[in-house]
């Protein structure tokens, strides 16, 4: 559960921004459109695996420009 207070002179528009970057960071979004509709169970070995390989070549790569 997400929730944030409304501090003293905040606009709305503002609070709401706030909200909802807090809620993106936390993966919300990405969750609830994940879930919305079925996944198949290869679908899902493929994004876990895609995801995998990603945070590898992540590593990897800030490994390297710290050798440089």
């Amino acid at each position: 559960m997400v929730k944030i207070a409304i501090r003293k002179g905040e606009s709305f528009e503002h609070s709401l921004k706030r909200f909802k970057r807090i809620c993106a960071r936390a993966g919300i979004f990405s969750e609830s459109k994940r879930i919305a509709y079925f996944e198949k169970p290869s679908d899902k070995k493929r994004r876990k695996e895609k995801a995998r390989l990603a945070t590898i070549r992540k590593s990897q790569s800030a490994a390297n420009r710290g050798l440089s």
